[in-house]
């Protein structure tokens, strides 16, 4: 019999929060982070470094006997919940979920355990070589090759492959698929930024033309649709993160924002707008809470994520709109960090599977017509 389903917050997890939370009200400021993205060095590697390093969030759900803290998904998906709270330009979802869950899934031989303990320590980063926008459950990729150890081929839109130093590659060859890690910088690996929608979490272009790479031991596929469940589910709890600064800051604007002597929020066409979106971000936060309580990839687990990714990130979007809309004239401009919100509500929407893909994967495991 399953454990119960525990929604609350334990007061570990407090404490991780707040010490994020801190860091982050340190280092990533709303203009900090807008400046960041006027330039051609997106990334915050050093505040990346801090959080892996000192506070240890790039390791928390590796097991001890592999190097890591040995938490579980629930003290991972507080830390998504303060990164999407500040859509740190930050590579915690490339690095620590889908690399790290994709290295999980294979035989922990002495190469794993390598790039894991980097990954962890920060010293450097990783990325799954594979479209962000693909959802778990789908085919194994066969955009890449293998011969050898030699690998051949193309990746697209893959998230926080800018910032990434090595990666996991999925590549199909004679002996089946597998996966690889591959050192980004050698000859034969060749990164290129693509436009992205999302400024705090851009996106790239891998193309691999006779790269070297070791081969991982363990069943691939397996690995990889795990590492992309376990992602889609932690992406919810960024969303929730994400709805709650919106809703929060919202609130707050219009408490202050005064017309016809009186603040606007206390009309009352707008107190309904505000109480419904707060009771959206309720039943967010238990479904988010729910996917993170409930790893893996068991029928149990992919309906709990399915359910969050799917909610969690209709209900970002229509709070990132409304904090755009209520804010009036200043949510428009690019100075108000409104909008970084609205696009990195926009961007989720669309990773790791669209919320109409994740309900026809819901359907048949709560037993509906798809």
């Amino acid at each position: 019999m399953s454990a119960p389903l525990n929604l609350l917050y334990t007061d570990i997890e407090d404490q991780l929060r707040a010490s994020v939370r801190d860091l982050l009200s340190d280092r990533a400021q709303p203009a900090s982070i807008l400046a960041r993205c006027e330039t051609d060095k997106p990334y915050d590697l050093d505040l990346w470094r801090t959080l892996a390093g000192d506070l240890g969030v790039g390791s928390l759900h590796v097991p001890e006997e592999l190097g890591g803290q040995g938490a579980s998904t629930r003290e991972t998906a507080v830390v998504m919940e303060e990164l999407g709270r500040s859509v740190a330009p930050v590579p915690f979802l490339g690095s620590a979920v889908l690399a790290t869950g994709a290295l999980l899934g294979c035989e922990p031989t002495d190469a794993v355990r390598e790039v894991l303990d980097a990954l962890g320590a920060g010293r450097s980063v990783g990325a799954l070589a594979v479209s962000l926008g693909t959802a778990p459950g789908s085919p194994f990729p066969t955009t890449v090759a293998y011969d050898g150890g030699t690998l051949r081929g193309a990746v697209r839109t893959v998230g926080d492959g800018l910032a990434a130093d090595v990666l996991v590659v999925p590549a199909t060859g004679a002996d089946g698929p597998r996966l690889f890690t591959v050192p980004v910088g050698q000859d034969g690996v060749a990164v290129a930024p693509v436009v992205s929608l999302d400024l705090t979490r851009p996106v790239a272009d891998i193309a691999f033309d006779g790269a070297t790479g070791t081969a991982l031991e363990g069943d691939a596929p397996s690995a990889l649709d795990s590492a992309l469940w376990t992602a889609a589910a932690l992406l919810a709890s960024e969303q929730v993160g994400l709805a709650d600064w919106c809703v929060t800051t919202t609130v707050a604007y219009l408490k202050e924002r005064h017309q016809f002597g009186r603040p606007v929020g206390s009309f009352q066409a707008l107190k309904h707008r505000l109480a419904d979106l707060w009771q959206e971000l309720a039943l967010a936060r238990a479904t988010a809470r729910a996917a993170a309580d409930t790893p893996g990839t068991s029928a149990e687990a992919r309906l709990a994520a399915s359910l969050a990714n799917s909610l969690c990130s209709t209900v970002a979007v229509h709070a990132a709109e409304e904090c755009v809309q209520l804010h009036g004239g200043i949510g428009m401009t690019w100075e108000h960090p409104a909008h970084l919100y609205l696009k990195r509500a926009k961007a989720d929407q669309v990773a790791l599977g669209t919320p109409g893909r994740h309900r026809q994967l819901l359907a048949p495991l709560a037993d509906l017509p798809a």
